[in-house]
């Protein structure tokens, strides 16, 4: 039996199609890079955000129209958020429900007999140590918990995802110690909220990056997105576990809106005043850490006061990375029962934040030229030459280097999204 997997989304989903392909492969189905290749085709799905939706829905009807002599399964967040589209765009193809992981197996081969098999529900698998097939065979993703603690009103994730399930600590440090001994260069901790691992089980980040930090190697550890609420009361205790040398200085930390009045009606669970007082501390500590945040642009209460609030506080913390989305409604979320600003304030807001966002970039970058840098190079260019890592999560571009290794580099140009630098 052969089996194509297609992923949209997060890093986290990225990690549930690795966890399917190690679990068939386990069982002696073959992953095929081509749909046309396959007996089975699984398309894992994000519902994040509306144009997501409609890259899936498209994509779905494409492989159905081109690939209608295969079987089709589709997995991933839109199975538990949108069954009733999904039904109507794909009336016979399975379903595996994101939290029913380990179903992948039962499904596939029901559907590769003819029958069309939905597994769905919030179960409570452990996803850390299950089996898993890279698909890069120097990066790891690891899995630390699924689901979250937050209400934010705008999210409907949290719907498919469920509430928090943290992963024991000895089981994912022995993941990550088979992927170090097997010559991972880079670990990539995921979740929907790093920072609220542990908030179920008593344990904390801080401890869990601890322990994965004794294991021997020369390795890099990227922690996915954490919530400002869920780092509140653990500021000091994440700074210090950041500040090992196997920490990538790098913290991806959303905001969503620079005004306390729109993060209320978001349910944010925190001000602007704290979000700063994190950050503050960050850059005190680790003066070259990285800054990655995101923002949503047109939340439905949203006021022109507000958005100067949100475009003030991206000139105050100047970020290095900065995500940016318009608001469109997600099914079963609170904010979707109020009606959506106009679409062009919408999009002359996010045109005004994105002209602030490239200035930012552009000068962070601006100010690296000259500067000596530590890179781990992870892979050759689509464009030529090879690309790497700052111990800051800073892309580098050098001509020619050995993917794995560690080199100097001097940075002699840059741009609003990368650097340039030359071996030395």
């Amino acid at each position: 039996m052969k089996v194509y997997i297609e992923t949209f989304g997060c890093t986290f989903n990225q990690g549930d199609s690795q966890i399917m392909a190690g679990l068939l492969q386990e069982k002696n189905a073959e992953i095929v890079q081509k749909p046309e290749d396959a007996d089975v085709i699984i398309i894992n799905t994000c519902y994040v955000k509306h144009p997501t939706e409609q890259k899936v829905l498209n994509r779905i009807k494409r492989v159905q129209e081109q690939f209608g002599d295969k079987k089709l399964i589709i997995s991933g967040c839109m199975v538990e958020i949108d069954p009733e589209k999904l039904n109507n765009a794909a009336p016979t193809a399975g379903w595996i429900g994101p939290r029913q992981i380990k179903s992948t197996l039962d499904v596939v081969e029901s559907c590769f007999n003819g029958e069309s098999t939905r597994i769905i529900g919030h179960g409570d698998d452990i996803k850390a140590g299950l089996p898993k097939m890279r698909f890069d065979p120097l990066v790891h993703i690891v899995q630390i918990c699924e689901g979250c603690n937050g209400r934010c009103t705008y999210c409907c994730t949290r719907f498919a995802r469920g509430k928090l399930q943290s992963y024991p600590v000895e089981i994912i440090k022995k993941e990550v110690r088979e992927a170090v001994n097997e010559r991972c260069i880079e670990i990539q901790i995921t979740a929907q909220d790093t920072a609220a691992y542990g908030k179920d089980t008593g344990e904390t980040l801080p401890e869990l990056i601890k322990e994965i930090t004794t294991i021997p190697g020369d390795f890099r550890l990227r922690i996915g997105m954490l919530h400002p609420k869920s780092i509140l009361g653990n500021v000091d205790e994440l700074i210090d576990a950041f500040k090992h040398k196997n920490v990538y200085k790098f913290i991806h930390i959303p905001i969503q809106s620079g005004s306390d009045s729109i993060l209320a009606d978001m349910n944010r669970g925190h001000t602007v005043a704290q979000f700063k007082e994190i950050i503050s501390k960050f850059k005190r500590e680790i003066p070259k850490i990285s800054i990655a945040t995101d923002i949503i642009v047109g939340y439905p209460t949203e006021t022109e006061e507000d958005f100067e609030d949100t475009l003030n506080l991206i000139r105050d913390i100047e970020p290095d990375f900065i995500h940016i989305s318009k608001y469109r409604h997600r099914p079963m979320t609170l904010s979707s029962s109020l009606p959506e600003i106009d679409h062009n304030v919408m999009k002359k807001r996010s045109k005004a934040l994105n002209d602030l966002k490239s200035k930012i970039l552009y000068e962070n970058n601006q100010s690296e030229i000259g500067n000596t840098h530590e890179l781990l190079i992870i892979e050759k260019g689509s464009k030529g030459g090879y690309i790497g890592r700052t111990n800051s999560y800073k892309l580098v571009v050098v001509e020619k280097a050995e993917i794995g290794s560690f080199v100097k580099v001097k940075i002699k140009e840059a741009t609003s999204t990368y650097l340039k630098g030359s071996i030395l």
